[in-house]
């Protein structure tokens, strides 16, 4: 007695789904896309407790290979206390209104660092709105000032899309510290 072909593969498809009962089969390990440039910062909020402080001095930004960074520059004394989170509306400092940003995510970056020293300002943006050129960077879509008050100063940083984040203190030049938090490009 022979089979047609058509019988023969309906024979074989239910002789497989026999044999596979009862019978555990390993599964081919699931293909992982390595991460952009080695990054696994993630995107969750990044604190850090703080143990010392000094008036912040200045912001700047710079543009690397795998993503766009931007630095707080903190006067003598250095300081190192952080919140930095993605928000829905990053919101001024004491009046709690919103800073409008360009971009698709939005993170609110609050360094334990005032804008002042006894009354006097050490940090006085020309422009609130843009407080760095970052036009036509990959990841950073604008800069801006919220403001500063009880100790501490927010700053408005639009980005592209909510990418993954970190967040670390340098010490120096001299006996300052920065604040640095870099965006990668992508996932």
């Amino acid at each position: 007695m022979t089979l047609s072909s058509k019988g023969m593969r309906r024979g074989a498809v239910v002789g497989a789904l026999v044999v596979g009962v009862g019978t555990s089969v390993a599964a081919a390990p699931a293909a992982t896309a390595a991460p952009h440039c080695g990054i696994y910062w993630g995107s969750l909020p990044k604190t850090a407790k703080i143990t010392e402080t000094a008036p912040m001095m200045n912001v700047r930004a710079g543009h690397h290979a795998c993503f766009d960074r931007m630095v707080v520059d903190v006067r003598a004394g250095g300081s190192d206390g952080y919140f930095v989170r993605y928000v829905d509306t990053v919101r001024q400092e004491g009046s709690g209104f919103a800073v409008p940003l360009r971009g698709g995510a939005r993170l609110q970056v609050t360094v334990v660092a005032p804008a002042y020293d006894n009354y006097r300002q050490t940090y006085r943006p020309a422009n609130r709105s843009e407080l760095v050129n970052v036009a036509g960077w990959q990841t950073f879509r604008q800069i801006a000032w919220a403001g500063s008050y009880e100790g501490q100063s927010t700053i408005g940083l639009g980005v592209r899309a909510r990418l993954p984040f970190r967040v670390f203190v340098l010490q120096g030049p001299g006996a300052g510290s920065r604040f640095v938090i870099d965006v990668a490009h992508r996932w």
